[in-house]
């Protein structure tokens, strides 16, 4: 665990204050410690730990007020609590729960069950800090963790990159209302794909905007990125007006009132295949990504490209056999 993960342990009872301190310590985790509700109350707005060990019982304020307190307070709202209680019964824990804590410890504990309790409301926690506002998905931090996991396992996976092409031109056309029911209705075609195709290992990642990752297997991803292609071109459909999908474009005037003609969404698939150790950092597999987007852009129509190895071992972009630009684009009156 990051030596900065700093957890707030607040018990009155100096035996079991000292044994969790080591025993976070040990794990890896700065502690601070508090043997009241008011002193660990100020310590939490000093410090702004990751975490809050809160026992039940305490003088001065009890857990519960404490719990409420970092609630309603700004600057800490959010920080993760853990009670700690002795006591069993429904309404105990249910009263913690209601002044909004996270867990609930009981003692006398287990060493090893709360180590596994604080490591994951720290990993929740953490996910949804990171989390994209607008789909939910984790967002660039997590991406580039999970692909530097992978990286460091020496793994073989797929990355794949997808972006909506045209926009722009239906998010100013439409409404951004519009443009994010857009982005939220691709978010869940790639968890639907994810599912769908058995990818029990699968993420999904939002970058930000109409920007979205996939890391799968290998394998799975051709078949995983034709089956969001051949969603989102048949969902689309209930994105436009009637007008603008039968003419087959958006007709917008642009400042000197002439009109342009904004192709209709489609979306680009950039696959790039980790074997055999390609590559060794994450900015390698994105300059990979990016330079096959903007190849797979210059096709008309959403399109899945991958890369082949040109002269020299340099990526060069490729439709695959089975290009959404040719063989599965759903287009006006198809569906």
């Amino acid at each position: 665990m990051d030596q900065t993960t700093k957890i707030l342990v607040v018990e009155d009872d100096a035996a079991i204050r000292r044994i969790l301190e080591y025993q976070l310590q040990k794990a890896g985790y700065e502690v601070i410690t508090a043997a009241d509700g008011e002193t660990g109350f100020s310590l939490a707005r000093e410090h702004r730990p990751d975490l809050v060990l809160l026992d039940v019982m305490l003088p001065r304020m009890d857990g519960h007020e404490v719990c409420r307190k970092i609630r309603q307070d700004f600057k800490i709202s959010q920080t993760p609590i853990i009670m700690l209680t002795a006591r069993s019964s429904v309404k105990d824990r249910v009263a913690g729960l209601a002044q909004g804590a996270n867990d609930y410890l009981m003692k006398p504990y287990d060493q090893e069950e709360m180590l596994v309790r604080v490591k994951n409301t720290l990993t929740l926690a953490r996910n949804q800090r990171e989390a994209n506002p607008l789909t939910g998905m984790p967002g660039n931090n997590a991406i580039e963790a999970e692909l530097s996991r992978r990286l460091e396992s020496d793994e073989e996976f797929a990355f794949i990159y997808l972006d909506i092409d045209n926009f722009k031109g239906y998010n100013d056309t439409y409404g951004y209302a519009k443009g994010d029911g857009a982005i939220r209705m691709l978010a869940g075609i790639l968890t639907e794909s994810l599912l769908e195709k058995g990818e029990p290992n699968g993420f999904a990642g939002h970058v930000g905007g109409d920007d979205f990752v996939l890391v799968t297997g290998c394998d799975l991803a051709e078949p995983i990125a034709r089956r969001v292609v051949k969603a989102f071109d048949h969902k689309k459909r209930q994105l436009f007006r009637d007008e603008d999908w039968d003419r087959g474009y958006l007709a917008v005037l642009d400042r000197q009132g002439v009109e342009r003609r904004i192709p209709l969404m489609s979306i680009t698939v950039a696959i790039v295949l980790n074997r055999d150790r390609r590559y060794e950092h994450v900015g390698q597999l994105s300059d990979v990504a990016f330079e096959l987007k903007k190849y797979g852009k210059s096709y008309q129509g959403s399109t899945v490209v991958r890369e082949r190895r040109g002269e020299g071992g340099k990526a060069v972009g490729q439709p695959t056999d089975e290009s959404a630009a040719r063989e599965q684009q759903v287009g006006p009156g198809q569906v």
